[in-house]
């Protein structure tokens, strides 16, 4: 009888424990997520546990862990990387109206598997000494011979690039991708190198008139601490690409219920909080990132840019053509 008592008081405590905790594998690396993970321990009594790591590793992670993985949330930036755990079949559906409510069904997986949390635009950073944006207009538009020596961007292994070149695919076609690849690699004034804080100082130094980078890289810069990088991001111009087109292409951060997670409700509850007008706004001031709820506005930096058109494509036709994506810049030359 003590026995039977002792037993099942270790499995009452491991239930108590288990629906007091959530476990996150994290991508993200931003004070904001942090602030967030804070108060939601607060307001729900929670603990939330982060691992955090790359995206591929943590992906890769849950994969070897299998059913035995304590993840039970995972958060990544880039459609391509959360598409990857989508059919790799470690994200389950989840039915939640809050979900459903806060988040465009663009921005959420079309089997509730994945949900947005942040969006990013890709977009030109250019220098407005040297460019007339009139002479700008959608990504194609870059490869015209007159920007010969004057283009940079990241490396086409760069998640960033893999998910604008796939949504190229997706709205264009391989052919015309190809074609955009070629054209760019002519124009560029360097071989890819460096991170998109490179690309914009790079553009500031006189190095390359246009980059293509991520908005939100433009707003950290705006409000770090070095004086210099602050100079650097006032002195460029941002133009937002395929406004009589498709729309600017964007990328995203987002979340999933891990397929073996032991605290599904937990988790559920966190990625509704992230989605909310709070959260989301946290996110948007913190790190300077468009929020992906609708009914909240972009920082006060982030806004002062303007209005623009989105490219509103399915972010899984762009998570379909990551790996064709690959080939193209491979057979492009794309470094």
């Amino acid at each position: 009888m003590l026995k039977k008592l002792a037993l099942s008081a270790v499995v009452l405590a491991t239930s108590l424990f288990a629906t007091g905790e959530v476990n996150v594998y994290s991508h993200r690396h931003y004070d904001s997520d942090k602030v967030l993970f804070k108060k939601f321990e607060e307001s729900t009594g929670i603990k939330v546990n982060v691992v955090t790591a790359k995206a591929e590793e943590l992906v890769s992670k849950l994969a070897i862990e299998g059913e035995n993985t304590p993840a039970d949330v995972l958060i990544t930036a880039d459609i391509g990387n959360l598409y990857e755990a989508k059919t790799r079949n470690l994200l389950q559906a989840i039915d939640s109206k809050t979900l459903n409510e806060n988040i465009p069904a663009h921005l959420r997986d079309n089997d509730n598997k994945w949900f947005s949390l942040t969006k990013r635009a890709r977009i030109f950073v250019y220098n407005p000494k040297k460019i007339d944006p009139k002479e700008l207009s959608d990504y194609l538009s870059l490869t015209d011979p007159k920007f010969k020596g004057k283009v940079i961007t990241r490396s086409s292994t760069n998640a960033y690039n893999k998910a604008l070149l796939a949504s190229i695919i997706a709205n264009h076609g391989e052919a015309k991708a190809l074609e955009f690849t070629k054209g760019l690699v002519a124009n560029f004034a360097r071989d890819p190198k460096g991170s998109d804080r490179d690309q914009i100082r790079a553009v500031a130094a006189g190095d390359a008139d246009i980059a293509i980078v991520n908005t939100y890289y433009l707003g950290v810069m705006l409000h770090g601490k070095d004086q210099k990088d602050i100079d650097i991001a006032k002195s460029v111009k941002i133009f937002f690409p395929a406004q009589n087109t498709t729309g600017t292409h964007m990328n995203i951060s987002g979340a999933g219920v891990t397929t073996f997670a032991k605290n599904k409700e937990n988790a559920v509850k966190l990625i509704e909080f992230l989605s909310s007008e709070e959260a989301q706004s946290t996110f948007a001031e913190g790190n300077h990132e468009y929020p992906a709820n609708p009914k909240v506005k972009a920082s006060a930096t982030v806004s002062s840019w303007g209005t623009f058109k989105e490219d509103n494509i399915a972010l899984n036709e762009i998570g379909k053509n990551t790996k064709k994506a690959v080939d193209i810049a491979t057979e492009g030359n794309w470094k």
